[in-house]
């Protein structure tokens, strides 16, 4: 296939599904329902998803809450004169989208000319798998498409910069990404306060 005509599935895919996706606040209302119903999303009701799901919940609460936008960062956001839509795949059991999806909601409030949109990846896998990380299905997976020429002019995600050097690391010495590790790790993304992921999703709008 021609990068062209990948493009163009791609556009064709995209536009076919975002009108299926939710708002961040239809996502927070869905993931609050479940998690106050002891059930998560996806065909897999395990028990680990479902505690997963209650957690999420509660630190995307935290995170609506506590997140402050630097002062620099706002006027860089502001700055952005063109329209993007940003879709999320993700799923409400996903332990590195809880920070990041309140950081991609902040800045979208921001500046209207950012659509956020979030779709869950098992039910749309076909766009899911056009948009792998090293071969897998890692979420959250952020795809950044301008929205007057509908082309795909970025991608984020799982993990900020830092972090996914963290997790490259730990695995390089330990073959797995442990309980241990996932748990450390969010201590991380308390301690980094969105600082990593708002300097990412800056970079990738080229707003340097």
């Amino acid at each position: 296939m021609s990068l062209e005509n990948k493009e163009k599935t791609d556009a064709l895919i995209i536009n076919d599904r975002v009108q299926s996706a939710l708002t961040y606040s239809e996502y927070r209302d869905l993931v609050s329902e479940l998690a106050g119903n002891g059930a998560t999303t996806g065909l897999e009701q395990k028990e680990s998803l479902i505690e997963y799901t209650l957690l999420n919940n509660r630190r995307m609460a935290r995170w609506d809450k506590t997140l402050k936008i630097p002062v620099e960062v706002t006027k860089k956001i502001k700055a952005l004169n063109r329209k993007v839509l940003w879709l999320v795949l993700t799923e409400s059991w996903c332990g590195d989208a809880s920070p990041a999806l309140p950081v991609m909601n902040k800045l979208s409030e921001i500046n209207p000319n950012i659509d956020l949109k979030i779709l869950l990846r098992d039910e749309n896998l076909e766009l899911m798998d056009r948009f792998l990380t090293n071969g897998s299905r890692s979420i959250p997976k952020l795809i950044v498409v301008d929205k007057q020429t509908e082309e795909v002019i970025g991608e984020w995600g799982p993990r900020p910069s830092v972090a996914t050097k963290m997790a490259e690391n730990y695995k390089k010495e330990h073959g797995v990404l442990t309980p241990e590790f996932k748990q450390d790790l969010q201590v991380w993304y308390n301690k980094n306060k969105g600082q990593n992921i708002l300097k990412d999703l800056v970079q990738l709008l080229a707003l340097k």
